[in-house]
C-alpha cells in the first residue's frame, strides 16, 4: 500500500518565486528535518529521493510550513542550481520558455530555434535588434494588431537569446524586481 502523501510546495527562500511541487512522506519529512535538505516522496518510482542526488541541485531548506489542515506543506529553500529537471529555475517556467529550451536542447531537424542556437548567440543577438526595430516601428503608427504581432516576435526572440547564452529567464524577473524594490 503506497504511503501516505503530503503535497511539498517548494518556494525560493530569497526571491519567493514558486520553485516545484512535490510530495512528502512522514520518512521524508523526517529525513528533511533531521538533514536539512529537501527529500520527498517519487509517485512514479514508489521511493525515497533527496532533492540534488543525481543532479547536484540540492534544496537547502530554510523553513517548513503546514497549511491549515495539515494536507500541505511548504518549504522555504535556498536552492543550489535550478529546481527543474529540465534545466530552468522553476517547474513553472513559462511554456514558452519551455518549449524553446526543449528545442535547444534536442535540436530537432527543421527547427528555427534549434538553428539560430547553433548560429550562435550573435546571430541569435542580430535576429533579436531586427524583432526589437519592427517592434518599435509598429508601435510608432501601425495597427494594435500589427504591434501585438512584432513584440510576440520580439519576446520570443529574448529567449531564443537566453537559450544560446545559457540564461534563465529568471535572471531577468530577478534584475526587474531588484530595480522595483525600494531604496534601502
Amino acid at each position: 500500500m503506497p504511503p501516505e502523501l503530503r503535497a511539498a510546495i517548494v518556494q525560493d527562500a530569497e526571491t519567493h518565486r514558486v520553485l516545484m511541487l512535490a510530495w512528502m512522506d512522514d520518512e521524508a519529512l523526517r529525513l528533511t528535518r533531521e538533514t536539512g535538505e529537501a527529500h520527498f516522496y517519487s509517485r512514479s518510482r514508489a521511493r525515497l529521493w533527496r532533492k540534488g542526488e543525481t543532479s547536484g541541485n540540492t534544496l537547502a531548506v530554510e523553513e517548513l510550513r503546514d497549511d491549515c489542515d495539515g494536507d500541505a506543506i511548504l518549504l522555504r529553500v535556498r536552492p543550489a542550481g535550478p529546481a527543474c529537471h529540465t534545466g530552468s529555475v522553476s517547474c513553472f517556467a513559462p511554456w514558452l520558455w519551455r518549449r524553446v529550451v526543449e528545442r535547444a536542447a534536442t535540436r530537432p531537424e527543421g527547427s528555427y530555434v534549434a538553428s539560430l542556437v547553433a548560429a550562435g548567440p550573435a546571430a541569435a543577438a542580430r535576429k533579436l535588434g531586427e524583432e526589437g526595430l519592427e517592434a518599435a516601428l509598429a508601435g510608432a503608427g501601425e495597427s494594435d494588431e500589427r504591434l501585438v504581432s512584432e513584440l510576440a516576435d520580439l519576446w520570443f526572440h529574448s529567449y531564443v537569446l537566453l537559450a544560446a547564452r545559457g540564461l534563465d529567464p529568471s535572471r531577468v524577473e530577478d534584475e526587474l524586481a531588484r530595480r522595483a524594490a525600494p531604496p534601502s
